[in-house]
């Protein structure tokens, strides 16, 4: 095989791959402008994040096709249309998918163009000769103003995401038992687990089958049954550690005790 053909062929080949890699460009830019477009009222950050990646991607790739060793220097060919008409051509509304209907002398300047707009152009060489004007020193202050400020930018963000993930931490640990707590749970609302003896030193239980028997004061944990005046001597229990009056001494009560036995009789939950 000849130079020339070998050369053409490495040509199509390259030409092969970078149409492939465009087409795949082209799809990605064409979802992502979809999304924006029809999606943007449910569109989350991270998915933006993943189609800039995935453009990024494919633009990285792109780049090492034309970098390539095996890949030829594309501006030394030169492109020099055989054909102008101001027909519509099917075959180019194919190949362009209905962008380009015909090659005529007016679309030719724009499509086989190999430098810049002349507008953009102009603005190029602005900006070129404002930064010629900039001094070194000057230069190496602002860039020195700029990575300050990428720092504590960077620095913020990265305090942000710690104080995140210590809150996230704080609000995922368990500060119970569950076991204590389902024990609690079942003593109060069942009783289970709690014993039935009497603290020591309470008043003895009053006999069934003896008349006149006091009712107990409900929510009153150190009282015992109150007996009414007149009761017998049998059915005076213990209040506080401290014996009624007993028989003999109907209606009396130590002095040191000033507690309105009649008044029990009041209480709403006396029978």
């Amino acid at each position: 095989m000849s130079v020339e053909k070998r050369e053409e062929k490495q040509l199509e080949l390259t030409l092969e791959a970078l149409i492939s890699q465009v087409a795949d460009l082209k799809n990605s830019l064409v979802s992502f402008i979809y999304k924006l477009e029809n999606e943007y009222d449910r569109l989350t950050w991270p998915s933006v994040l993943d189609s800039f990646a995935l453009l990024s991607g494919q633009l990285n790739t792109l780049n090492k096709v034309l970098k390539h060793e095996k890949t030829p220097l594309l501006r030394n060919q030169v492109i020099i249309p055989l054909v102008l008409s101001p027909d519509r051509d099917e075959e180019i509304m194919r190949q362009t998918e209905g962008r380009v209907p015909v090659f005529s002398h007016e679309v030719v300047p724009d499509h086989l163009r190999t430098k810049p707009d002349p507008e953009v152009e102009e603005q190029e060489k602005q900006l070129i000769t404002d930064a010629a004007r900039i001094s070194p020193d000057v230069a190496q202050k602002q860039i020195q103003s700029l990575n300050k400020m990428c720092s504590n930018l960077l620095e913020k963000i990265s305090k942000e995401e710690r104080e995140s993930e210590s809150g996230g931490l704080r609000q995922n640990k368990q500060t119970f038992n569950p076991a204590d707590t389902n024990a609690l749970v079942a003593a109060v609302a069942f009783g289970k687990g709690l014993s039935n003896r009497r603290p020591p030193g309470s008043g003895g239980s009053v006999q069934s089958g003896q008349p006149g028997a006091g009712a107990i004061i409900a929510g009153a944990s150190g009282m015992q049954q109150v007996p009414m005046s007149g009761a017998p001597a049998q059915q005076q229990p213990m209040l506080a550690g401290v014996q009624m009056a007993q028989a003999g001494q109907p209606g009396k009560m130590p002095t040191g005790i000033k507690t309105n036995i009649k008044s029990a009789s009041m209480h709403p939950y006396q029978r």
